[in-house]
C-alpha cells in the first residue's frame, strides 16, 4: 500500500498543478468526508505556503466565495462531484469535465483527476483508521 501511495504523491508533485490548488482539493475532500484528519492537516500545510485565513476558511463555502480563481472553483467542483453520491445519475457530467478541461490541458487534467484519486486511495484509512493529526506516521492512528 505505501508504494502506491508513494506513486500517487510522486505524480502530484510534478509542478503542472500548483500545490495550492492540490491543498484546496484535499481540504475540501475532508470536510466533505467528515475527516478531521484530511482537514486538519490540509489546513496546516495551505497555513505553510502562506495561503490566507480567509481562503482557507473560505474552501467550506467556495461557491459563494470571490477569493478562488476560475481553475480553482472548477476543480473543487470537480472534487465534490467525485465524492458526492447524485442520484439523479451521472457524478460528473460531460459539461463539467469540458469546464474543468478549458482551465487544463491534457496532462493537467490527468494531473487533476491523480489529485483525486490520492484523496480517494487514503479515504478507506481516514474514516476507517481515524488517524489522529498532528502525530508522526505510525503513530497516528486510534488504535
Amino acid at each position: 500500500m505505501a508504494e502506491v501511495g508513494q506513486g500517487l504523491h510522486k505524480a502530484l508533485q510534478n509542478g503542472v498543478i500548483p500545490p495550492t490548488t492540490i491543498g484546496l482539493l484535499q481540504l475540501r475532500a475532508g470536510q466533505l468526508l467528515g475527516s478531521t484528519y484530511f482537514a486538519v492537516r490540509e489546513t496546516g500545510n495551505l497555513r505553510g505556503r502562506g495561503e490566507s485565513e480567509e481562503r482557507i476558511t473560505a474552501v467550506a463555502t467556495w461557491r459563494d466565495a470571490t477569493c478562488f480563481t476560475a481553475a480553482e472553483r472548477v476543480a473543487l467542483e470537480l472534487v465534490e462531484a467525485v465524492l458526492t453520491p447524485n442520484p439523479s445519475g451521472e457524478r460528473v457530467p460531460d459539461e463539467l469535465y469540458a469546464r474543468a478541461s478549458a482551465h487544463y490541458d491534457d496532462k493537467a487534467m490527468w494531473s487533476l483527476i491523480m489529485a483525486i484519486a490520492h484523496i480517494g486511495f487514503f479515504t478507506p484509512a481516514a474514516l476507517i483508521a481515524k488517524p489522529i493529526p498532528g502525530m508522526p506516521p505510525g503513530r497516528n492512528y486510534s488504535e
